[in-house]
C-alpha cells in the first residue's frame, strides 16, 4: 500500500522499518534534521511538508510529540487532512485528548477521508518485535481495512468501541500503572521502617501476591532510578487524565489519590521538577505531552 508517516522518530520509525520490510511504500516526514538524515541514508523517501507525505497515501499514520503536533500537522498549518485523498485513512497513534480524535473524525469527513484512534502501549523494542500492543477506537470495518498494517508491528491489536476510546483506556492504563509503581516505591518505605531493606523486599514480593510489571520495572531499577526513566514517558499522562476528570466530572478515588500522592510525585514524575516542588505542576501541559 501507498502510506504517508508523519513523524518518524523514536517511536515511529521502527514501525516504518516494519511497513517496509512487509512490502509497502512509505513516505516519510520526519522534522528533526538527524531523523530524516537517517530515514535518507537508509532509502526511505522523505517529504518536506505534511501535505507532500500524504497527498498520494491510502494510509497515513501520526506519531508526533503531542495533542498540538497533532492539530497543527492535520488541522492547522500542515493541512494535512485537507491534502488526503477521498478515502484515505488517518491512523492516530499519539497521545492525545480524546475529543482530539472527534475533530479529525468531522473534519475528515467533509474530504471522504476516516480516522482511527489507535493508542499504543510499549517501546521500540516491542514494534521491533512485533508485539506493541494497540488499544483501537473507531468503526469496526476501517479497522479491517488496515489491521494487516497494524499487525506487520503490534500484537495484540483490541478494538476497544467508539473513537477516542482507545486514547481513554491508554490514559486509564497509564494512570493504573503509574499508581502501581508509586505503590511499589511507598512498599519500600514501609519494608524500611520494618528493618528490611530495599534489595530485600523486592525480591521477596515479585514471588507473592503482591506482584505486578510494575513492581519488577522499581526492582529492576531500583527506586533512586526509576522516576529518572519514567517521569518524561508518564508525566504527560498524568496531567492529561487529571485534566479529562476535571472537565468532565469523573471521580478518580483510589487512583486520583495515590497519583497525588508523595511516593508518584517524588518518586515518579520527579525527573526535571525542582526539589519540593510537584512534579506535576512543574510542567505545563502542552510541552509535558511527549508521546512514547
Amino acid at each position: 500500500m501507498r502510506i504517508g508517516f508523519v513523524g518518524a522518530g523514536r517511536m515511529g520509525r521502527p514501525i516504518v522499518d516494519r511497513l517496509v520490510a512487509a512490502g509497502h511504500a512509505v513516505t516519510v516526514l520526519a522534522r528533526r534534521p538527524e531523523a530524516r538524515a537517517a530515514a535518507e541514508a537508509d532509502g526511505l523517501t522523505c517529504a518536506g511538508t505534511v501535505a507532500e507525505t500524504v497527498r498520494a497515501a491510502e494510509v497515513v499514520f501520526c506519531v508526533v510529540l503531542d495533542d498540538a503536533q497533532v492539530r497543527a500537522a492535520f488541522l492547522g498549518e500542515g493541512d494535512g487532512l485537507a491534502a488526503m485523498p477521498e478515502g484515505a485513512v488517518l491512523v492516530q497513534h499519539t497521545t492525545c485528548d480524546p475529543g482530539t480524535l472527534q475533530v479529525l473524525a468531522e473534519a475528515g469527513a467533509a474530504r471522504g477521508a476516516r480516522v482511527l484512534d489507535a493508542a499504543l502501549s510499549g517501546g521500540p523494542h516491542d514494534i521491533a518485535e512485533g508485539r506493541l500492543t494497540l488499544w483501537v477506537g473507531g468503526d469496526d470495518r476501517v479497522l479491517a481495512e488496515v489491521r494487516p498494517l497494524l499487525e506487520t508491528y503490534a500484537s495484540p491489536v483490541m478494538p476497544v468501541g467508539g473513537l477516542g476510546n482507545g486514547q481513554r483506556v491508554k490514559l486509564v492504563n497509564n494512570a493504573l500503572f503509574v499508581s502501581q509503581v508509586g505503590l511499589a516505591i511507598d512498599a519500600v518505605r514501609v519494608a524500611r521502617q520494618l528493618g528490611i531493606d530495599e534489595a530485600a523486599i523486592l525480591a521477596a514480593v515479585q514471588h507473592g501476591s503482591g506482584a505486578s510489571r510494575a513492581l519488577g520495572i522499581v526492582a529492576g531499577m531500583g527506586v533512586t532510578a526509576v522516576g529518572d526513566h519514567l517521569a518524561e514517558l508518564m508525566l504527560k499522562d498524568v496531567l492529561v487524565v487529571r485534566e479529562i476528570a476535571e472537565r468532565t466530572g469523573v471521580d478518580l478515588g483510589a487512583i486520583g489519590g495515590v497519583l497525588s500522592s508523595a511516593a508518584v510525585e517524588q518518586g515518579v514524575l520527579r525527573g526535571g521538577a525542582p526539589p519540593g516542588r510537584s512534579a506535576v505542576a512543574a510542567r505545563p501541559a502542552q510541552t509535558a505531552m511527549k508521546d512514547h
